[in-house]
């Protein structure tokens, strides 16, 4: 990795490091006990090359950063017309914690990077091989950051799957519409799994740099995301990636991401790197306080928007 980039990655990191503000999520109780001060980015580039800083081996759950590969596993299973028969890919425009709403006059969630969407799309994997559908997470999702599978955090899942009242809601809603149809409590559980997933920064940033790379990931060589995939997942991750926070993100920082409430944020740069950082304090808007500021000042250090014009 050029040392123009290392140094921007820690000059990021220290930028970041003083932020105090925000609250851990306590509506999951094991997120609440995790240590306020961890903190740690890393940056993947598309030819393999690994660079981290900070608490980087730290292992935290994927939350909704799970959800943009869930969507690409779907969409390799299933195809896009079968997965947006079930799921749109509008904004929301909505608070991660909102009311439960579907989309007026077809009912569908919004877009996959949302509980509702997700729940939809992971009903689908679900369908496709009831016994084996966590497996197929794990390996997929693993081979995205360059290992044969990924684990679960068994203490987390237990945490979500007692306290998951609101996802109950918007699942049986969805059901009574006809966007998932299978048994509501197995599609919860498979949810809850994939939220629970466990992984470091640096393994975020290799899953984001195989998105980066046309969905091959670049410590392996292998092909994971077929690559006709690829701009499916990053639109929908440009527009709906954090939250209401979506917009302001995409103008400030200009690259496809998604957050999620452990405090993870997942960024790629097409045809460049992926990043991840993470750090568990959460703004109101439910993303990394300290993961926001260190995007936005390596995004300008290193010039990274998509749509900037040299």
């Amino acid at each position: 990795m050029s040392s123009t980039l290392q140094a921007a990655l820690e000059d990021s990191y220290r930028h970041a490091l003083p932020l105090r503000q925000g609250t851990l999520p306590d509506y999951i109780p094991q997120l609440a006990h995790v240590d306020p001060e961890l903190f740690a980015g890393a940056v993947c580039t598309v030819d393999g090359e690994v660079s981290c800083v900070g608490d980087a081996d730290h292992r935290f759950t994927l939350q909704s950063v799970s959800k943009p590969f869930v969507y690409a596993l779907a969409l390799e299973r299933c195809g896009l017309e079968q997965v947006h028969a079930k799921v749109d890919v509008e904004p929301s425009g909505y608070a991660f914690y909102s009311m439960i709403r579907l989309q007026e006059g077809t009912n569908k969630p919004h877009n996959p990077m949302i509980n509702a969407g997700a729940i939809a799309v992971t009903d689908l994997i679900r369908h496709r091989n009831p016994a084996g559908a966590t497996t197929d997470i794990l390996e997929f999702t693993g081979r995205c950051a360059g290992r044969p599978s990924m684990d679960i955090d068994e203490s987390v899942f237990q945490s979500e799957r007692t306290t998951g009242d609101r996802n109950r809601a918007i699942a049986y809603l969805m059901r009574h519409f006809g966007m998932i149809e299978g048994p509501v409590p197995e599609t919860l559980d498979l949810y809850f799994r994939h939220c629970s997933i466990l992984a470091s920064c640096r393994d975020l940033s290799v899953m984001a740099a195989t998105l980066a790379n046309r969905g091959q990931c670049p410590v392996t060589g292998q092909q994971v995301v077929p690559s006709a995939l690829i701009q499916y997942v990053l639109t929908v991750m440009f527009t709906n990636g954090l939250y209401d926070h979506s917009g302001r993100f995409a103008f400030e920082v200009g690259i496809p991401a998604k957050s999620g409430v452990s405090g993870a944020i997942l960024a790629v740069v097409p045809g460049r790197l992926g990043v991840g950082v993470f750090s568990p304090r959460l703004d109101a808007g439910g993303n990394s306080v300290r993961g926001l500021a260190a995007l936005r000042f390596l995004a300008e250090r290193e010039q990274l928007h998509t749509f900037r014009v040299e």
